[in-house]
C-alpha cells in the first residue's frame, strides 16, 4: 500500500481514538467496601509498609511493571527535531507495543526541554513511580550523556535508539553470517551514520565493554558520516567521533563511503536514503550483506542491492524481508530486566538478548535472518535470556 494511503488512514485512526492508550482498573470500585480497600482508609496500610521498606513498592504498587518513555522530541525517526508535543503519537505507539508484547505498563513523558541537565533532573524526580526508563528519540550526542548520567538511578535506563537497534542488528548479522558461510569475527564492516544508532552498533560489534570470553569482535569496522570515513587525520571531529576512533578504523583509512565499501563484507546504514547504487555494492566482497535501515527510504532498495551481488539484504521497513525493527528487542529486554529487578541493563544482558533473538530463527535463509516483528513468542525468549544474564 502506498505510503500516502497509510498516512491518511493513520491520521483518521488517531483522530478517532484521541489517544492510543488509557488506564484500566485492576479492581472494581462499585461498593463502599471496594472504596475502602483501594483508597481510604485501607490504602494507608500499604503506604506505611512502603515507608518502612521501599523495596515492597514492587509488590504493592505497579512500579515494578511500569516504564517511563522519556523523549524531548529532538530526533524522531524520519522526522527529526519536531519537539515533545509532536512526538507524543510515537510515544503512545511505543507504549502500546510494551503492553502488547511484554504486558508492561508504559507511559509517555514528553519533556519540554532539550537541556541535558533538565532532562536528567526530571527523570530523577519522577523515577519513584517507575521500574525502568526507556529513553527515546533524543538526539546525539546529548543522548549518550543523559543515559550515562542516569545509570546510578537503581532502575534500568536504556536508550532504545542506540542499544535496541544495535541488538537487533547484531542478531541479523549473526544469522546472515551463517547464511553466507562466514565467521562473524572475520567480517569487515562499514557503518554509515555516526549518531546514536551507528555509535552503539559499532560498540556492540567491536565488543566494547563486553567480556571477550563471550563476545568475539568483528575484524574491523569503519564508520562514515556525511564527510566520509571517520579517521584520525580529520579535523574538527566531535568528542563522540574521537571516541569512536578508539575501537574503529584500525588501519586509519580515509576516503568516501564508496571508497570504504571496496572489499567490505557488510554495509550497515543508519543515515539517509538513496546513498548507494548497485555498482557500489558490486565493489564489496562476494556474498555481501547489506542492512540499509534508513526510513522510510533505505540507503539502497533491496532489488538494487541484490543486483549488485548482495546475498542478504535487510531494511527497517515492514514491506521487505528481514525487517530490522526494535520491536524485536525492547519489550523482551525490559520484561527480563523488570522480572530480575535489575538495577541496570548490562552489556551481558544486551548480548544475551541478541543471541536469543538470533536463535529464534532455527534455520536462517537469505530472506529470513530475523523473526517476524509481530511474532509473540520472541519477547518471552528474549526476556528469559536477559533475566538469566542479569544474574
Amino acid at each position: 500500500m502506498p505510503d500516502n494511503a497509510i498516512n491518511q488512514r493513520s491520521l483518521e485512526l488517531h483522530q478517532q481514538l484521541r489517544g492510543k492508550i488509557g488506564i484500566t482498573n485492576k479492581a472494581p470500585v462499585q461498593t463502599r467496601d471496594d472504596l475502602s480497600l483501594v483508597y481510604t482508609p485501607g490504602v494507608a496500610e500499604p503506604c506505611r509498609v512502603i515507608a518502612q521498606d521501599p523495596a515492597r513498592a514492587r509488590e504493592l504498587t505497579g512500579r515494578g511493571n511500569a516504564v517511563a518513555i522519556v523523549t524531548d522530541g529532538s530526533a524522531v525517526l524520519g522526522l527529526g527535531n519536531i519537539g515533545p508535543l509532536a512526538a507524543l503519537p510515537v510515544m503512545e505507539g511505543k507504549a502500546m507495543l510494551f503492553r502488547q508484547f511484554a504486558s508492561i505498563d508504559a507511559w509517555p513523558l514528553c519533556l519540554d526541554t532539550q537541556d541535558p541537565d533538565a532532562i536528567v533532573e526530571t527523570v530523577r524526580r519522577v523515577a519513584p513511580g517507575f521500574g525502568g526508563v526507556n529513553l527515546e528519540d533524543i538526539a546525539a550526542p546529548r543522548c549518550f550523556e543523559i543515559e550515562d548520567r542516569l545509570q546510578d538511578l537503581g532502575i534500568p535506563v536504556f536508550h532504545d535508539d542506540q542499544h535496541g537497534t544495535a541488538i537487533v542488528l547484531l542478531a541479523a548479522l549473526m544469522n546472515a553470517a551463517k547464511v553466507t558461510g562466514r565467521r562473524p569475527e572475520a567480517l569487515r564492516v562499514v557503518i554509515n551514520g555516526a549518531g546514536a544508532a551507528g555509535t552503539a552498533i559499532a560498540s556492540l560489534l567491536r565488543c566494547v565493554g563486553h567480556d571477550p570470553a563471550v563476545c568475539v569482535p568483528m575484524q574491523d569496522i569503519v564508520v562514515c558520516d556525511s564527510q566520509g570515513a571517520i579517521h584520525p587525520g580529520r579535523a574538527g571531529l566531535s568528542a563522540a567521533k574521537q571516541q569512536l576512533l578508539r575501537f574503529t578504523n584500525r588501519d586509519q583509512r580515509s576516503g568516501s563511503l564508496q571508497d570504504m565499501l571496496r572489499d567490505a563484507d557488510v554495509f550497515i546504514g543508519v543515515s539517509r536514503g538513496n546513498l548507494l547504487t548497485a555498482d557500489d555494492v558490486a565493489t564489496m566482497r562476494p556474498q555481501s550483506i547489506v542492512l540499509a535501515m534508513a526510513n522510510p527510504t533505505p540507503e539502497i532498495m533491496p532489488d538494487q542491492a541484490q543486483r549488485g551481488g548482495a546475498a542478504v539484504v535487510g531494511t527497517g521497513r515492514s514491506d521487505f524481508p528481514n525487517q530490522v525493527n526494535n520491536l524485536l528487542a525492547f519489550p523482551g529486554i525490559f520484561r527480563g530486566a523488570l522480572d530480575a529487578a535489575a538495577p541496570r541493563i548490562t552489556p551481558a544482558m544486551k548480548l544475551a538478548a541478541a543471541k536469543a533473538l538470533a536463535d529464534a530463527v532455527a534455520d536462517p535463509t537469505p530472506d529470513r535472518v530475523l523473526p517476524d516483528p509481530l511474532d509473540q513468542t520472541v519477547a518471552p525468549r528474549v526476556a528469559a535470556a536477559v533475566a538469566a544474564a542479569a544474574g
